[in-house]
């Protein structure tokens, strides 16, 4: 009980900080406790030093302290927002920013953020 209380105060800590492109996650570990695996929010445990892609387009690693996960999809920042809308393509992890009332037009981004 007491380790699902901290795993959801951690989680609430990242729901707050949404903003972030990047995150960490540290590692609850018991005393004597010297696991070479991480376990996520999922309860998906990963070998130490390993790295892979979360279907939230996440790139993640576990190290000794904890799993880090950054976003890698682009963000779209400086377009047209009134005339043009940005879509997210979950399968590619990236976004194209079309006209609103011509969803086969792109628009014109001059920055993207990651």
């Amino acid at each position: 009980m007491k380790a699902l209380l901290c795993r959801l105060m951690v989680w609430s800590t990242f729901v707050t900080l949404c903003n972030a492109q990047c995150y960490f996650m540290p590692n609850m570990y018991t005393p004597g406790d010297l696991s070479n695996e991480c376990k996520d929010l999922d309860g998906v445990t990963h070998p130490l030093s390993s790295k892979w892609k979360t279907e939230n387009c996440e790139e993640c690693s576990c190290g000794q302290d904890g799993i880090s996960c950054c976003n890698i999809a682009a963000i779209p920042m400086n377009y047209d927002t009134i005339k043009c809308q940005k879509i997210f393509n979950k399968e590619t992890c990236s976004y194209t920013v079309v006209e609103q009332k011509d969803p086969g037009k792109t628009c014109f981004v001059s920055g993207w953020a990651i």
